[in-house]
């Protein structure tokens, strides 16, 4: 797939582009393959969860703080909803935040070998539709509220505002603002309601209806992620996104599958310096989705 220029965006994040290099520098990321939540061993959570743990801790443009606030709050001038760049800028948004991760847990276990990939939440799977989210994201450490410093603010008061103004259960979690309101496990989309947006003509059908099926499953979980400035804030969000991509992804080999109009394809992702070209062949970013079936 051919490789577009870089676009130049103001006021943009120090964030370098270069796919086969580290980020922050750390050399040749290796992102290997993203699983089903249900397929991960012990040893995947684990590096997982330290890789958050990592993020959490750092205060600048490299800690989950800042990643989480492109999502609306306190950055409201990039996230995409409701228009023909979702799942474009959402793909980036994830590529950008699982090399992040990758960099994070290098550094705190001075290994410069191991890699972060994020995992997908199958929504439609029957484990799902019996037991609701997965597992890996109901058990969770206590942390201090990593949002309190660093480029990207969000103080205690801000957080009691935003308790005030979400139903749903306050857990304990890597922050005050992992809130959730699960709905009945049975409730989440199934895989006939894919099916439709699998067989849209355009690409432009398919993110409208891939869009309606993702806002779904935010207000299923409730609380944070129904609110979609402060949604990134819980860990499971990542998950969520990670099986939106996938579906694209699936969508984009699919004898349906096209790629989004030409007059798109050198729009820039802010904050980013990539273009839409930039993002539409994942195998030259370094990923790839596990073929697995589960139960």
């Amino acid at each position: 797939m051919p490789a577009g220029s870089a676009a130049e965006t103001t006021g943009a994040p120090a964030v370098a582009w270069s796919p086969d290099s580290g980020e922050h520098g750390v050399e040749a990321h290796t992102m290997g393959l993203r699983k089903n939540t249900a397929a991960l061993g012990d040893a995947d959570w684990t590096d997982l969860r330290d890789a958050f743990a990592a993020a959490y801790r750092l205060s600048d443009e490299r800690g989950y703080a800042f990643y989480a606030g492109l999502h609306g709050l306190p950055l409201p001038a990039y996230c995409q909803h409701g228009t023909v760049l979702f799942v474009l800028w959402h793909r980036a948004y994830l590529y950008f935040f699982e090399r992040a991760l990758t960099d994070a847990l290098r550094r705190e276990r001075a290994d410069p070998a191991v890699t972060v990939s994020l995992p997908w939440w199958d929504w439609t799977s029957a484990e799902s539709h019996r037991d609701g989210l997965p597992s890996g994201y109901l058990t969770v450490e206590n942390a201090d509220n990593p949002l309190a410093a660093g480029p990207v603010t969000l103080d205690d008061a801000d957080l009691a505002l935003v308790r005030e103004n979400l139903p749903g259960a306050i857990t304990d979690g890597p922050s005050p603002v992992t809130i959730r309101d699960p709905g009945l496990p049975d409730d989440l989309p199934r895989q006939q309601t894919v099916a439709r947006a699998m067989g849209a003509p355009t690409f432009a059908d398919f993110s409208r209806l891939l869009e309606g099926i993702h806002n779904g499953v935010h207000g299923w979980v409730g609380g944070a992620m129904s609110a979609v400035p402060i949604a990134a804030y819980d860990p499971v969000f990542w998950a969520h996104h990670s099986m939106i991509d996938r579906l694209w992804y699936l969508w984009q080999i699919s004898p349906r599958g096209v790629n989004p109009p030409t007059w798109l394809l050198d729009r820039a992702l802010a904050p980013w310096p990539v273009t839409v070209r930039q993002m539409l062949d994942i195998s030259q970013l370094g990923y790839d989705y596990a073929v697995q079936v589960i139960g």
